[in-house]
């Protein structure tokens, strides 16, 4: 399972842990990933998402998944997520 956002594409970084001593030595810094899940209102479906606290937060932001799919960037979305967000803009496009 890797440790990705499949909303917002966000991963591990890596950068310097700094000792009192000011000693230097290589870390990797994780995203802070949750098991969430959350529902489609236009496909009337849930879907079972790892999500960053960030994305989730953004997600409640825009007014639910559908609104955060429809708005984000292909690039930074899972496969998964880009399948359900064609799923969403067919199914409006029909409403």
């Amino acid at each position: 399972m890797s440790r990705v956002c499949e909303l917002s594409g966000k991963g591990p970084i890596t950068g310097n842990k700094v000792s009192h001593a000011n000693n230097k030595t290589r870390r990797r810094f994780l995203p802070n990933l949750n098991d969430v899940t959350l529902i489609s209102d236009v496909l009337g479906q849930s879907f079972q998402f790892r999500v960053s606290a960030a994305a989730l937060r953004t997600v409640d932001h825009r007014g639910g998944l559908d609104a955060f799919l429809v708005k984000a960037k292909d690039d930074e979305l899972s496969d998964r997520a880009l399948k359900i967000k064609k799923e969403i803009e067919k199914a409006q496009a029909a409403a």
